[in-house]
């Protein structure tokens, strides 16, 4: 059905049978009744709250039961929050300070302990860029500026490889 074709049919239907699909969407589907229920009691902070506790386990997990846990270091767990966040419509200071927080986190987590992987390091590489560029394309850059300038400096201390790349980034800024 096109997006016209859809628009036809709910201008037939009078305003009772509107709701009612409204309502049945809202309990049949999952990612409706979540969008109504941010729509209505945004509550972006708890949101927020949740998302950086959940991007901190990946890297810093919580003991349970006394056993220390291994990080899983997912880079994905972030991505897909930013991604349910853009889905919302949430504010994009707030994504841009998830987007941001992601890097800091795996940054601190790198400084504490020899990270082999080099898919760790072009996964941040890639999430700085992306980060840069919604900041850039949201016009929120120069609010944000000090964390993407002390971002790009972690990779040069701690000598990753692609810390060029960073810096790189960060010239298109200026």
């Amino acid at each position: 059905m096109s997006k016209r074709d859809l628009k036809k049919y709910l201008s037939e239907l009078n305003k009772t049978q509107l709701e009612e699909q409204i309502i049945e969407l809202y309990e049949k589907f999952n990612p409706v009744k979540v969008y109504y229920d941010f729509v209505f009691n945004p509550k972006e902070e708890t949101l927020l709250k949740e998302c950086k506790i959940k991007i901190s386990n990946e890297y810093f997990p919580q003991r349970t039961s006394g056993k220390p846990r291994k990080p899983k270091m997912r880079r994905s767990v972030a991505q897909k929050y930013i991604k349910h966040f853009i889905l919302l419509g949430v504010d994009s200071f707030i994504i841009a300070d998830v987007m941001l927080y992601a890097i800091e986190i795996a940054q601190t987590f790198s400084a504490e302990k020899l990270i082999k992987s080099e898919l760790f390091y072009k996964s941040m590489l890639n999430s700085y860029g992306q980060a840069v560029n919604f900041m850039i394309a949201n016009g929120i850059v120069n609010e944000f500026k000090a964390r993407i300038i002390a971002i790009n400096n972690q990779p040069i201390a701690q000598n990753w490889y692609n810390a060029p790349e960073f810096e790189a980034i960060l010239e298109r800024l200026e």
